[in-house]
């Protein structure tokens, strides 16, 4: 009998593990959404978009705009159909000028991270944007961590300048608190400047808390504008990214959420063909 118990208990606790890896080898759990992959359809149609998210077996959405409705609206539609926000994007303005209006807001999403997209500039980066953008993050990031929020700076490409013994951005890394800021990482966004997204990941294990899965068409020239053609951003696995290096680096981190980020006009064709292509690795 004893023996016959043990047996089930190791076999529960087996397909227990198989259940939480049931997705993919190196994506361990169905990844994510960012709302910009569908920014036209949610700007329609918000209820119809996240029934289509749910059809492709999307639950996890990172929302960069409430397409018209109230956080609390939102998160209705959320609560609905059984999906969650776990990341909101708004502004570095409204960070700065408007901590507790984007708190609340990301209160009633119920998210766990607030992210921006970008230092605003009009020029390369600079030490003096960097030193500014400082103050901002760790200051924000106090006031999202006293209310059990994490905030997240997604990287835009621009942040690669050289500094120092690296760059500007290991500069913004040094200089915030790593208890209050984490960062996000936009894969083409470092890729294209000259970086090596897998060794960046390891080399800030713990302070990268977010991705976003985007690939860049084959024979994009490398930039640091942080921009491409709609139709330069393909189906995960047929661009210039090496995947496979990514995500295992990624399985190293304190990555909690994977994002797929598909900025071209055909993303609806292209976002189950990106899934498909993350779960056979």
């Amino acid at each position: 009998m004893k023996r016959t118990i043990s047996f089930l208990i190791l076999l529960l606790a087996g397909s227990l593990t198989s259940q939480a890896q049931s997705f993919g080898k190196l994506v361990k759990k169905t990844p994510g959404m960012v709302s910009y992959t569908l920014r036209e359809s949610f700007s329609k149609d918000v209820p119809g978009t996240l029934d289509k998210v749910k059809a492709w077996g999307i639950t996890d959405i990172e929302f960069s705009s409430l397409f018209g409705k109230t956080a609390p609206e939102l998160r209705a539609l959320l609560d609905e159909r059984g999906l969650t926000c776990s990341s909101y994007g708004v502004s570095y303005d409204a960070i700065a000028n408007k901590p507790d209006s984007i708190l609340r807001n990301a209160k009633a999403l119920g998210v766990k991270y607030v992210r921006i997209g970008s230092i605003p500039h009009k020029t390369a980066a600079t030490l003096e944007m960097m030193q500014q953008a400082v103050e901002v993050f760790n200051r924000f990031g106090k006031q999202a961590h006293d209310q059990g929020i994490m905030f997240c700076y997604h990287n835009h490409g621009f942040e690669f300048q050289p500094y120092e013994n690296g760059t500007l951005f290991d500069y913004l890394v040094a200089k915030t608190n790593p208890d209050h800021v984490g960062y996000e990482m936009d894969v083409t966004w470092t890729y294209l400047p000259g970086q090596d997204p897998a060794a960046l990941l390891l080399k800030y294990p713990k302070r990268f808390r977010l991705i976003h899965l985007k690939d860049v068409e084959k024979g994009v020239a490398k930039s640091d504008k942080g921009s491409m053609a709609n139709e330069q951003s393909v189906v995960l696995g047929t661009g210039q990214i090496d995947w496979p290096a990514v995500l295992k680096a990624v399985n190293k981190s304190s990555i909690a959420h994977l994002y797929i980020e598909d900025e071209s006009k055909a993303a609806e064709q292209q976002v189950p063909q990106s899934l498909k292509y993350l779960k056979s690795l």
